[in-house]
C-alpha cells in the first residue's frame, strides 16, 4: 500500500530582539517568500489529487458498466417469420430454430414479417431492432475512390475500352444507350491468369466514376450457417440500390459460382443456395437500376454455366498477360518515378519478360530497386534489373515458391 506524500514543513518566523528594523524586514520578507512557495506547491498537490480523483471515479464508473453487463443475460438476433393470433413466429439466426412465443397485443403490432429482433434465452421477444443492412455489407463499401486510373493500366487497352463501355458508359452516359434503342451489358466477367490487371480495371472504374463502389471476395461470401450468405448477397444489393448509381466488384467469383456438383454435403449446399441467390439478384424481376456488376476470377474453367449466360454477364472479357508492347508500356508506368540509369534500355529488358504477368513486372522493378538501395546507390542500373529478374526466376523454380529476401 502506497504512503500518503508528507506535507511540507510550515514556514516560521523567528525574530530576535537585537535585530535592527532593517534586519526585521528583511527577515520577513524572506518569511514572506517561503509561504508562498509552500502554498504553491500545495496548491499543485491540490490540483494533482483532483485529477486523480476524477479519473478514479471514471475507472469505478467503468468497473460498475462492465459489472452490470455481466450481470445482464446475453440476447439473440432472430428473424419474425409469421404473426398470427396465436403469437410470433420467430426464426434464431445461426442454428435456424424456429420458435412460437407469445407477445403483448401492443407489440404484435408493431412487428412484420421479415423484422430483426432480439431474444432472451426463454425466447421472449426483448427489443425490435433496426431494419439495417448487414454491417459486413456497410464494410464492404469504398467511400473513397482508389488512386488508379486507366493510364496507370498497360498492355490491356483493348481490355480497358470494353470495360469502359459496358461499364462507365451506362452510368455517364446513358441517353447514348436511349438513342440506339439498346440495353446496356449488365455485367462485366474479368478472367485471365493471377497478376494480369483484373482487380486494377475495377479499380480505375471506381475512380473514373462518381458512383458508390462496392467489393466483396467471393469467399467472403462463403458462410459459417445456412442462409448466412444467401442474406450477405441480398444485403449487398440492398446498399447498392441504395447507394445508386454503383459498382459492385465480385473478386473471386470461383469461390461461389463454381459449377454445381451432385454432391450432398452442406458445405457444398450452402455455397450452391449462395450462388442461386446471387443469380437472383443480377436478373431479378425487378429492374436493377444504375448498378453494375463487374466479376473477376482466374479459374474460368471452374465456372457455372448459369453465371455465364447473357442476362447476367454479357461481357466475357479475358485479360490475358501482356505482350510486348504491353510489357513496355507497364514497365515505363513502374519506372517513371525511378531514377535510372542511362544504360536501361527498357525495349531490351520488355522483350527478355516474355512470360510475365503485370504483377511480376511490378515486383521486377521493385526488386531492381532494392538491389540499388543495398548497395547505397540511388541510380538503378541494368545489372540490377538482370538481378533481380534473376532473383524472381530462382524463386519460381522454388518448389516452395518462396522468395528469400537475403541478398
Amino acid at each position: 500500500m502506497s504512503r500518503s506524500p508528507s506535507l511540507p514543513d510550515q514556514p516560521r518566523l523567528d525574530l530576535d530582539p537585537d535585530m535592527s528594523d532593517t534586519e526585521r524586514l528583511d527577515a520577513i520578507q524572506k518569511h514572506f517568500k517561503r509561504i508562498v512557495s509552500v502554498n504553491e506547491e500545495l496548491q499543485h498537490r491540490l490540483s494533482d489529487a483532483t485529477e486523480r480523483r476524477q479519473d478514479l471515479r471514471e475507472e469505478v464508473r467503468q468497473l460498475k458498466r462492465r459489472n452490470d453487463a455481466l450481470k445482464t443475460s446475453a440476447l439473440y438476433i432472430a428473424s419474425v417469420e409469421e404473426v398470427s393470433d396465436d403469437g410470433v413466429v420467430i426464426k434464431q439466426h445461426g442454428n435456424n430454430q424456429e420458435v412460437l412465443t407469445t407477445v403483448s397485443p401492443q407489440a404484435a403490432e408493431q412487428l412484420e414479417a421479415g423484422d430483426r429482433v432480439a431474444i432472451n434465452e426463454s425466447f421472449a421477444i426483448q427489443l425490435i431492432l433496426d431494419d439495417e443492412t448487414d454491417s459486413r455489407a456497410q464494410a464492404m463499401e469504398i467511400s473513397e475512390s482508389p488512386d488508379v486510373r486507366y493510364e496507370d493500366i498497360g498492355g490491356i487497352d483493348q481490355q480497358i475500352q470494353e470495360v469502359k463501355e459496358a461499364v462507365e458508359d451506362p452510368l455517364t452516359n446513358p441517353e447514348i444507350f436511349d438513342a440506339v434503342g439498346v440495353e446496356p451489358p449488365s455485367g462485366v466477367l474479368l478472367y485471365g491468369p493471377p497478376g494480369t490487371g483484373k482487380t486494377m480495371l475495377a479499380k480505375a472504374v471506381a475512380n473514373e466514376t462518381d458512383a458508390t463502389f462496392i467489393k466483396m471476395a467471393g469467399s467472403e461470401l462463403v458462410q459459417k450457417f445456412i442462409g448466412e450468405g444467401a442474406r450477405l448477397v441480398r444485403d449487398l444489393f440492398k446498399l447498392a440500390s441504395e447507394r445508386e448509381p454503383a459498382v459492385v466488384f465480385i473478386d473471386e467469383i470461383d469461390a461461389v459460382a463454381s459449377r454445381r456438383t451432385d454432391s450432398k454435403t452442406s458445405g457444398d449446399a450452402e455455397v450452391q443456395r449462395t450462388m442461386m441467390q446471387l443469380l437472383s439478384e443480377m436478373d431479378g424481376f425487378d429492374d436493377r437500376g444504375d448498378i453494375r456488376i463487374i466479376a473477376a476470377t482466374n479459374r474460368f474453367d471452374m465456372l457455372d454455366e448459369a453465371i455465364l449466360r447473357p442476362g447476367r454477364f454479357d461481357r466475357l472479357i479475358e485479360v490475358p498477360k501482356p505482350g510486348a508492347e504491353g510489357r513496355r508500356r507497364i514497365l515505363e508506368i513502374h519506372t517513371q518515378g525511378m531514377n535510372i540509369a542511362a544504360d536501361v534500355d527498357l525495349d531490351s529488358i520488355a522483350d527478355g519478360l516474355g512470360e510475365y504477368s503485370g504483377a511480376d513486372i511490378e515486383s521486377l522493378t521493385t526488386e531492381a530497386g532494392m538491389f540499388a538501395i543495398r548497395d547505397d546507390r540511388t541510380e538503378v542500373n541494368l545489372q540490377d534489373f538482370e538481378s533481380a529478374k534473376e532473383k524472381i526466376e530462382r524463386s519460381d523454380d522454388d518448389p516452395d515458391g518462396v522468395i528469400n529476401y537475403q541478398y
